[in-house]
């Protein structure tokens, strides 16, 4: 079963907000599959590229993680039904395993982000994540979220 974008209001899932809300938007949501899409559009005004790097600049490593830990928990609160302002806890990132990045994200890029869960343990989620630009993989990681 795959939700709908059209009312979905990212920030009744997670507590994030500008500047550090890294979803734009959350394009599919498959509740059977346990797997979401989310998209963050790369604009040249993010706060960050006017230290990362100025003449060059590149969407820092360690933010494509939190977009798609960010989507990890939105999945995680789906999933259960939950909705942030219901339930008083909220789920953080807790580790990362096997992260890899392939290609710099620059400034114009739309970021796909994938996030689909492998395994449930009490609070704790671990989820497969991919970050895309068009077709081609730029990050790829093992996320474990936590209940807070």
């Amino acid at each position: 079963m795959s939700d709908s974008s059209v009312d979905f209001n990212i920030r009744d899932y997670i507590p994030h907000r500008y500047p550090f809300l890294l979803v734009d938007r959350i394009l599919d949501v498959n509740i059977e599959a346990k797997s979401i899409r989310g998209l963050k559009n790369v604009t040249q005004n993010e706060p960050f590229f006017q230290g990362h790097f100025p003449t060059r600049p590149i969407l820092p490593g360690v933010l494509i993680v939190e977009a798609l830990a960010q989507v990890s928990g939105i999945l995680a609160m789906r999933v259960r039904d939950l909705v942030l302002k219901d339930i008083g806890v909220m789920f953080v990132l807790a580790g990362t395993d096997r992260t890899r990045f392939k290609k710099p994200v620059v400034p114009g890029d739309s970021l796909l982000l994938d996030a689909k869960v492998v395994s449930e343990r009490r609070e704790i989620v671990k989820f497969e994540c991919e970050a895309l630009v068009e077709d081609t993989v730029v990050c790829s990681t093992e996320l474990m979220i936590a209940h807070s």
